[in-house]
C-alpha cells in the first residue's frame, strides 16, 4: 500500500480510458504479461537521461526519495515504515539521517504559539529568526 495523489489518479484514469490494452496497468511486451523489472528500469533510465539529471541512480532511488520527502514533510516515521512495508523500524531509520540537515529550520513550539506576540515586538527575517 502507498499514497497515490489525486493528480496521478486522474492521469491513470485517462491512461486506462485511452489504452486498448486490458489487464495490466503497465503491460509488458508479451501479451497478458506485466512490464518487467528490467523494462521499468530502462524506462526510468531514459526518463533520467531526458531530464538532464546526471546522477547515477536506479529506480529504487524513487522509493528512497519518497520516504525522505515524507520524513522531511513531517510524516511520522511509523507511518513511513508502514507505507514502505518495513517489518522493523530500524530499516526505516536509515532515512532519518537525511532530515537532520533541516534541523535548523525546526521552530520552537513556544515561538509558534507566541508568533503574533513576537512579531509585534521584534523584527524577523524571512526565515522567522530575530534580526539583531
Amino acid at each position: 500500500m502507498t499514497l497515490l495523489s489525486q493528480a496521478a489518479w486522474l492521469a491513470i484514469k485517462a491512461y486506462i480510458g485511452e489504452s486498448a490494452s486490458k489487464g495490466w496497468l503497465f503491460p509488458g511486451q508479451q501479451a497478458g504479461k506485466p512490464l518487467t523489472e528490467q523494462s521499468a528500469q530502462k524506462v526510468f533510465e531514459q526518463a533520467l537521461a531526458r531530464s538532464g539529471v546526471n546522477n547515477t541512480v536506479g529506480i529504487h532511488s524513487l522509493r528512497h526519495f519518497f520516504a525522505t520527502h515524507l520524513l522531511e514533510s513531517g510524516a511520522d516515521s511509523r507511518y513511513i515504515q508502514e507505507l514502505l512495508g518495513h517489518a522493523s523500524s530500524h530499516t526505516t531509520e536509515r532515512y532519518t539521517h537525511v532530515s537532520l540537515r533541516n534541523i535548523q529550520q525546526i521552530e520552537s513550539l513556544l515561538d509558534r504559539l507566541m508568533r503574533q506576540e513576537i512579531e509585534k515586538k521584534v523584527e524577523l527575517d524571512g526565515k522567522g529568526r530575530i534580526v539583531e
